[in-house]
């Protein structure tokens, strides 16, 4: 709310600013929003606030012959200055331990006497939806490092614009325990639908490793809207050798926010909610 304050400030800074100065144009520029959100009086961090808003999508790309690194995020985090700080942290954390690792094996090759294989770490947040309250995002990221093949990872996480703060998606709900309870049948059954899909047979043999359901709730959880106003809908994004072998490669399994589920969400986001049924 805070923020939302100190948008409305530096825009009524603006217009007065323009208005004394006799400005004939129509549409402002962000370099002139910034400039009267930096007058005496305006709220200190206006400008930044202002400056965001029209703040490109990012994109990083480093490819030489020891990595290969490539992390982005849209428009739409771009624009929450808090939000982006916090990818571009991540962006950096994950880059300098890419180069570290690649180093390490590079030299250990070298001294070895055998080839080094070019590391590599891919990242793309998506946007899954934009709710009046939640941006939530999705990344799917797939690294190598030097073995016998890459891996395929997913991540997840939501900014609460009502708390100016991150979370992640079973912050939303009462614990674990309630989510994988309400969503757990719909869950595994279509665990097995996108088996068949892919003509594979489920292992239910009891010395099997993928026998049981996994709980859905150790799994990266993507929610998303239908109209952009509630949240309805989520995915469940499950890497390799979760339920199968590697061979099998990922699954993204389409569940329905049922009045079950919206039942373990708690107080606070309830109203953030519709459920199917």
């Amino acid at each position: 709310m805070t923020n939302e304050k100190t948008w409305r400030n530096a825009i009524a800074t603006l217009a007065a600013t323009m208005l004394l100065a006799g400005c004939s144009e129509d549409k402002p520029t962000t370099e002139k929003m910034v400039a009267a959100a930096s007058v005496p009086g305006a709220p200190p961090d206006g400008p930044a606030h202002i400056a965001a808003k029209s703040a490109p999508a990012s994109k990083v790309n480093e490819t030489d012959d020891l990595v290969e690194f490539t992390y982005a995020y849209p428009r739409d985090a771009a624009a929450i200055p808090e939000l982006a700080a916090f990818l571009n942290s991540d962006r950096a954390t994950k880059r300098d331990a890419l180069v570290a690792a690649a180093r390490r094996d590079k030299a250990a090759a070298e001294k070895g006497g055998f080839p080094y294989r070019r590391h590599s770490h891919l990242q793309s947040w998506q946007r899954v939806t934009n709710t009046p309250r939640f941006l939530s995002l999705s990344a799917e990221i797939e690294t190598y490092m030097g073995g016998a093949h890459g891996m395929k990872s997913f991540d997840t996480l939501i900014w609460d614009r009502n708390r100016r703060k991150q979370r992640k998606p079973l912050d939303l709900f009462k614990s674990s325990e309630a989510f994988d309870a309400a969503i757990r049948d719909s869950f595994c059954a279509g665990i097995k639908r996108a088996k068949a899909a892919k003509g594979i047979v489920a292992d239910d043999a009891p010395d099997s490793p993928f026998a049981k359901c996994p709980p859905a709730s150790a799994q990266t959880v993507w929610l998303g809207s239908s109209d952009g106003r509630y949240l309805d809908r989520l995915t469940i994004a499950i890497s390799p050798y979760e339920v199968g072998p590697f061979a099998e490669g990922s699954y993204k399994i389409n569940v329905p926010i049922t009045g079950a589920l919206a039942k373990a969400v708690k107080d606070e986001f309830a109203r953030d909610f519709l459920p199917i049924n």
